[in-house]
Parts: structure tokens; sequence; C-alpha cells
């Protein structure tokens, strides 16, 4: 069972099975070319959370700095993403788990709201217009899903080439995916948790100084069993992660069974870094 957490220990893995695999195809491994791991600065403020919504604990997971993670979210279960060390991107892609060919649509979702931004309360649907995911607890005022993934050839042609070496969270995706049976195809505009691009007047958009802060978090309810990939984001050329790429927290509950002490233990909030 995961223990209490400071700000120097990293959740405890609560699962036995995970559904990450080793990633083969018929050319041999395929691994992520983005560095796992990467030290942020020292005396960053990092708060791990909790849940947001009560119930059993079935699976809580660390994302390094740069890295992807994946697994599957039971129906009715809720996925708490927590911001540890805030304003942390967390670009999120998500597939109906039996398949995979039904997956995350961001005009089916804008449309069916009317609304450019995700908040509580927000629908996530598939290309065919179904519930994916639902917004059941947000705290901060707006989540993105209109800025897209960073990328080698997108951060070449924003920032220049001499950025062409930084891999992005279309590698990221594309590693991650692939631990599935996924593959470039497979890529579809997604979601940006803990990204701030705001719709200006005009209808310019900008990735802009984010509205989080550690310990900030979202939660989720799958509404049919969803596969959620996300690319911790490696991007260092905008603000999307204040420069200094910090973990993230994944915590995925069954609300229909009640939390046990272990549970709360587990849930336990770490005090920020001095």
């Amino acid at each position: 069972m995961a223990t209490s957490q400071t700000e120097d220990t990293a959740p405890a893995e609560v699962i036995e099975t995970v559904v990450n695999t080793d990633p083969t195809t018929s050319g041999g491994t395929i691994a992520s070319t983005v560095p796992v791991g990467a030290v942020y600065a020292e005396g960053s403020a990092l708060d791990w959370g909790a849940s947001l919504v009560e119930g059993t604990v079935v699976l809580d997971e660390t994302v390094a700095p740069n890295a992807p993670w994946s697994a599957v979210v039971k129906q009715g279960h809720v996925l708490t993403i927590v911001d540890v060390g805030g304003n942390q991107s967390a670009d999120c892609l998500l597939y109906d788990a039996a398949d995979p060919e039904e997956r995350y649509s961001v005009p089916d979702t804008l449309a069916w709201q009317g609304n450019a931004y995700v908040r509580t309360g927000t629908v996530l649907r598939s290309n065919e217009g179904r519930p994916l995911m639902t917004v059941v607890a947000n705290e901060i005022d707006r989540q993105d899903t209109i800025g897209g993934a960073c990328g080698k050839e997108s951060n070449t042609l924003r920032y220049g080439h001499h950025v062409m070496f930084h891999h992005g969270c279309r590698e990221n995706f594309l590693a991650e995916a692939s631990r599935h049976d996924l593959g470039v195809r497979d890529l579809v505009s997604n979601l940006n948790w803990f990204m701030n691009v705001p719709v200006e007047a005009d209808g310019a958009l900008g990735i802009v100084d984010g509205m989080s802060a550690p310990g900030r978090r979202v939660a989720v309810r799958a509404e049919t069993d969803v596969l959620v990939l996300v690319s911790n984001c490696p991007q260092m050329n905008n603000p999307c992660n204040d420069f200094n790429p910090t973990p993230l927290r994944m915590i995925v509950v069954d609300p229909s069974s009640p939390a046990t002490s272990n549970d709360a233990n587990s849930q336990s909030t770490s005090e920020a870094a001095a």
C-alpha cells in the first residue's frame, strides 16, 4: 500500500498489475527519446496532494519529469491528476479501451458544450460523440484542449533549428502508444491539463504563465473503460511548465468502495518544500 508522502518521497505503487508492457515491434524495442527523471530546480516547492474524490485507491503512481505514462481507468473509477510542482503541463490522450479507434475528439467535446475551455462538468467526448470521461472536480479556473502537443518538428518551427534536438510530448505519446499497439495514425489533438492557453478577443491563442500551483488537481470519471495516455511535458521553450519540469501524481479510486485507513494514509498531503 502507498504510504504518507513527503517532499522527498514519491508515492508508492499500490497496484500489482500495470497496463504497461515491454514496447516492442517487429523492428525491435521502442523507447522514448526524452530523458526521464530530469532533476528539477533545488528548492522547488512540491505538494503530492491527494485524490479529489473519496474511494478505495486502486492505482497510485508518479510520472517522472519528462516521462510518459498510461493506464486503463475502469468505468466509474475516477482519476485525479496532481500538479505536484505547479504549472506542469500534463498532455493527455483518451481512447476507448475496448476499441481504440474511438478516441478523444476536441471538436466533438467543444461543440457539444459550446465553450472553448474545459471546466468542471465538461464531458470529454469521442469521435463518435459518446462520453469517454467527465471532469468531476477541478482546482484551476480552466483547462486547455486547443494548444496541441509539442514535438521536435513544432519546436523547430516555433523556436528555430537550434532546438531541433529537443524532444517533446509527441515523442512521449508515440513511445507510450506503442505499448498498446498504437502508432502515428492514432495520435489526435489532446488535452493539456494545467496549461494556460487563453483565447484573446481577436481569436488569437497564447501559451502564457500558468494559473496552477503545487498540489492543484483535476479529477475525471471514466464513463467507459478508458485508456489514458499522459506526457509529462518536457518543453523548455515556453512557460507551459514554468521552465522547471516537475513530477505528476496519478491516483485512481473506486468511489463505490469505501476508503480504508491505508488509503487515507496514502492520501496525506505533503508540506511544500522550503
